[in-house]
């Protein structure tokens, strides 16, 4: 998983789940029937019927799932299911209880014939104050767009979740559909207005690794170093299109593969773009959720062109450097996941840190950009690290995620987890005189796991040790395993570079990477936090900790638009107009001025003079290697 514009981020990609007893002594083993009906929705609402074949034993549970792989984070999706029935061979209702938010039972299971019930959406109440699932891994219900998160609308019987699925979805025949899930026929209807599209998926966690997307799309199809890419992208406004964002995804993951190298991929890559509109149904948790052989990404449909671009880069690379890990290298916790009883591996620093790093490093690797931001996108992540508990084991805090103060951490392990990568590959570099660094160890762990094949939690650290040097080891006991910080300054320093106190060139929502505004929950309202003191542009034009930002240029603020205005203050101009209205405790204050360059103090991260030849030479094998 990856949040976009708060750096949070990206998921754990699940290969298969466990069971103890066979299902066919408990079923039929024949497919579970499963039928989704675009065509019947009510009050925002799509019908399910499931139907699991005939039941041996008297008591059976239905789940939807309370946690999906790579978010991190409890999303009940029962929660959203309204009218559950369950139904015996002569249509009659019979008993079925509802346990908690994601569990049924039925007592007489040997009388079900099928189970029915509705599935409400989770985008259209994100802003209503309820919780609700991060929006990549949501679903949404409208007339012209549908997001298919499987999981979130069918579940998995406590004794089924190994048996196939044949998946029906009816719609419009005149609607766009897209999915990565086998499709093994089509059937229209008598007058040709209806299409039922038949999938069939092998088991449950196949239903949850391909999303779908039906309606108003735009869609590209295009192949980079033999894989398949199709991007699918909804744009209600008509905004961007697939075609204007191909160029910016054929670039980025040609790249991707070059660095890549011979890890083993996929042969089709779907990538299900949905650009949120300015509304009051829209998500906003922004952001991606990586599956085995897709990513759902949500954005804001008015983000600049470019924001979009460098957005779209920094997202999807970072889900599709997931085939390394967890896909290739994970745990057994990852590997036999539970969706109602998750355990959660000790190693977020390698799933989403590593990948985290890969998706930074490899950009500078292969020229999509310049050492020197390369060095400032390291410089923020140590900045945005610092936000958080630096004493904290990452071990320790991956085990425990969900619960506090460890979930409040989270988003550390694409700041501090990426930084974790980063000192690993140097120290790599540096013992193997250059020639091992951690996209090697990866492939290592890779050709020695594999996809079908987890590690042993407890005993990897030990096993990376043994396979590279004693150096790794102890920084991994140090500080992945131990609580002590990092002096990154020693990394540096053995790549010759140095971190230099700076004025910096910055914007004007953030010093240098981090946010200068805040949200008042309670009022709507956006508000300038103490850190403005060190925004020259503001404190020049008057601007004080805890204004209240009521207008920009004649647009009112809210939390509701206060993603897209902001966004445009990326496009500010030098010399451009700008009138901005502030509530400076009850009283209005105007500010009529021009645009101008603003920086802040900070610290910079650059290449030291005198640097020696060795640290040059490892300098050159950290970046190009």
């Amino acid at each position: 998983m990856r949040n976009a514009l708060s750096k949070l981020s990206i998921s754990i990609l699940l290969i298969g789940c466990g069971s103890t007893k066979s299902s066919k002594d408990i079923a039929t083993a024949i497919p579970i029937k499963t039928q989704v009906d675009l065509t019947q929705v009510v009050d925002d609402k799509v019908p399910l019927i499931i139907d699991p074949g005939r039941f041996t034993q008297d008591t059976v549970k239905y789940y939807l799932p309370k946690v999906v792989q790579g978010t991190y984070a409890v999303s009940d999706f029962g929660k959203f299911v309204d009218g559950f029935r369950a139904l015996d061979y002569n249509g009659v209702q019979i008993a079925a209880e509802k346990k908690d938010a994601n569990t049924w039972v039925i007592p007489n299971a040997k009388q079900l014939d099928k189970i029915t019930y509705f599935v409400n959406d989770t985008y259209d109440i994100e802003n209503k104050g309820e919780d609700t699932p991060f929006s990549p891994s949501g679903t949404n219900i409208e007339s012209d767009n549908y997001v298919l998160n499987l999981h979130g609308f069918i579940g998995y019987f406590d004794v089924l979740k190994n048996n196939q699925y044949a998946l029906e979805v009816k719609a419009p025949t005149d609607m766009k559909r897209t999915s990565a899930l086998q499709n093994i026929g089509a059937e229209k209807s008598k007058d040709g207005l209806v299409t039922t599209d038949k999938y069939f998926a092998a088991r449950y966690f196949d239903i949850t690794d391909n999303p779908m997307m039906y309606g108003a799309l735009d869609v590209e199809e295009f192949e980079v170093g033999g894989i398949k890419i199709v991007l699918s992208v909804y744009s209600p406004n008509k905004t961007y299109t697939a075609a204007g964002i191909k160029e910016t995804v054929f670039k980025m993951m040609k790249a991707q593969k070059a660095y890549l190298g011979d890890i083993n991929s996929t042969p089709r890559y779907d990538i299900y773009l949905y650009l949120a509109p300015q509304t009051s149904t829209a998500p906003t948790g922004f952001g991606a959720l990586e599956h085995h052989t897709s990513t759902v990404v949500v954005l804001p449909e008015a983000i600049p062109e470019e924001t979009l671009a460098s957005a779209m880069i920094d997202v999807v690379s970072h889900e599709f450097f997931h085939i390394v890990t967890p896909l290739s290298v994970h745990s057994e916790d990852v590997h036999y996941f539970d969706y109602n009883a998750p355990t959660f591996s000790k190693h977020l620093w390698m799933y989403e840190g590593v990948t985290e790093y890969f998706a930074s490093v490899f950009q500078v690797n292969q020229d999509l950009v310049s050492e020197d931001e390369f060095y400032t996108k390291i410089m923020g992540k140590i900045q945005s690290a610092a936000r958080f508990d630096d004493a904290m084991s990452f071990t320790t805090m991956s085990e425990n995620i969900l619960n506090e103060p460890y979930a409040k951490n989270y988003a550390n392990v694409y700041e501090k987890g990426a930084l974790i990568g980063m000192c690993i590959d140097i120290l790599l570099r540096e013992e193997s005189g250059g020639n091992r660094g951690i996209l090697s160890l990866m492939k290592e762990l890779s050709l020695k796991y594999g996809k079908n094949k987890p590690f042993e939690d407890d005993k990897i650290i030990e096993e990376i040790t043994a396979m590279t040097y004693p150096a790794i080891g102890e920084f991994l006991k140090t500080h992945v395993i131990g609580d002590k910080p990092i002096d990154y300054g020693q990394f540096f320093d053995k790549v010759g570079l140095g971190i230099k106190d700076e004025k910096i060139e910055t914007d004007y929502v953030r010093n240098n990477g981090v946010f200068i505004i805040g949200g008042d929950q309670e009022n709507g309202t956006i508000f300038f936090t103490d850190l403005v003191s060190d925004n020259s542009f503001w404190t020049d034009n008057g601007v004080q900790p805890n204004d209240t930002i009521k207008e920009i240029n004649g647009t009112k603020l809210t939390m509701l638009n206060a993603n897209s205005v902001l966004q445009d203050t990326f496009q500010w101009k030098e010399g451009d107009d700008l009138i901005v209205l502030l509530d400076r405790a009850g009283k209005e204050v105007s500010i009529k001025t021009k645009v101008a360059q603003s920086y802040t103090k900070g610290k910079k991260l650059s290449i030291i003079e005198n640097s020696t030849k060795e640290q040059i030479e490892l300098r050159n094998a950290w970046l190009k290697g």
